[in-house]
């Protein structure tokens, strides 16, 4: 068994922490439909083409942990689809630093992994916890991207969405994205080059 997927492919790293550097994507595929990843293998084509459907894994971690044990069963499944969102390991305020970091890195490997290796289009998802995260949690992100951001699970508290747009903010200095995607459930009004996608779950079997 490959080591954290450490022997199975090596990048090149930025940052104090060696997180793996992903490639911009400059033109967006035409999505007319976007699923969370759980939901791809039950997904029925009679109304959308999966190569005119987007994949999204703003859901619990569980749900797409899969990519990071076997990344290269599920590659075939995915490259059906029109392009992915780099998958969003959590990070919250109170987990250890580390696990954060892991989380992050993890986060890189496969988003980087994809589209090297497989040539998939997957759009880096942008992540971070709070001021003191900015330190590395835009390590290996590309400028000049379309991104993918959510902020799905805030909840109505002040100081939570408070940080996101302070983050959110930051992204825009740093990255200066060209188009950011933005999957929602509370359409708010952002700053920058922002494409609403109202965020939905759908019901059906688990993948294996």
């Amino acid at each position: 068994m490959m080591f954290e997927n450490a022997e199975k492919f090596m990048f090149e790293g930025v940052g104090e922490y060696g997180i793996p550097k992903v490639e911009a994507v400059d033109e967006m595929p035409d999505i007319q439909k976007w699923i969370e990843f759980a939901y791809c293998k039950r997904f029925r084509a009679d109304r959308y083409d999966r190569s005119k459907v987007g994949v999204h894994c703003f859901e619990p971690d569980y749900k797409f942990d899969r990519l990071w044990q076997k990344p290269d069963k599920y590659a075939e499944m995915i490259m059906q689809f029109g392009c992915m969102l780099g998958p969003d390991f959590s990070m919250f305020t109170d987990f250890p630093k580390a696990l954060s970091i892991y989380n992050h890195f993890r986060k890189h490997w496969l988003t980087a992994y994809y589209q090297m290796v497989y040539n998939i289009t997957v759009i880096p998802t942008i992540g971070w916890i709070d001021k003191d995260s900015y330190d590395w949690c835009f390590d290996g992100e590309p400028e000049g991207s379309i991104v993918a951001v959510s902020n799905v699970g805030l909840g109505n508290r002040k100081d939570a969405k408070q940080i996101f747009r302070d983050g959110y903010n930051e992204m825009l200095i740093r990255l200066q994205p060209i188009k950011v995607l933005m999957l929602t459930r509370n359409f708010e009004d952002y700053p920058g080059p922002i494409e609403y996608i109202r965020w939905e779950l759908h019901k059906g079997d688990q993948i294996n």
